[in-house]
């Protein structure tokens, strides 16, 4: 149970319930991280917003890259309620149930290129508190498998997105609703 009240369709803004009513309708309920993003209409609407263009639309990395950097940052973060929602989406944007179980075996199980695989030992450094460490030569060997200055940036970001949304979830006590 989260540990706050969390607000109930009606108590949202009519913004936001324009958004979430098809989730609703969909699944018959809302999850957790949804209620308590519709706390307030402007980080509901930022964090939407990140989701869409991190994690949705296609960009410059594959959905199974972004998928591994998700389940990956937020099982090094401790939340699980990101980690089985991120293993679903991940199923549904093409990854199989195998691709997805060697996520959870961690980066040296999962079969996928050295340059991949760099990007997310990278991303998980990039993660933690002492990111103020990774030096120019770090960047650079990660370009040097074959990443662009922007591939780069963008896994940085999703990185942070998620260090973000974990921290939010785990804060209040979100329920693994999986």
């Amino acid at each position: 149970m989260a540990h706050i009240k969390l607000p109930e369709f009606s108590d949202m803004s009519p913004k936001i319930q324009k958004l979430v009513k098809p989730r609703l309708e969909k699944n018959g309920t809302l999850d957790e991280t949804t209620r308590l993003l519709s706390l307030r209409e402007d980080i509901f609407l930022a964090t939407n917003n990140m989701v869409i263009n991190f994690l949705i639309t296609k960009t410059e990395l594959p959905y199974s890259t972004k998928e591994r950097i998700a389940v990956l940052v937020s099982m090094e973060n401790g939340c699980k309620i990101c980690v089985n929602a991120h293993k679903t989406l991940a199923k549904r944007l093409g990854m199989s149930d195998k691709q997805v179980e060697q996520i959870l075996g961690g980066i040296d199980t999962i079969e996928c290129g050295e340059g991949e695989k760099l990007l997310l030992k990278f991303c998980l450094r990039a993660s933690r508190k002492d990111s103020y460490k990774i030096l120019k030569s770090d960047i650079d060997e990660v370009k040097n498998m074959g990443y662009s200055d922007t591939q780069i940036f963008e896994a940085v970001a999703i990185t942070g997105y998620f260090n973000y949304i974990n921290t939010i979830t785990n804060v209040f006590g979100l329920e693994d609703e999986a």
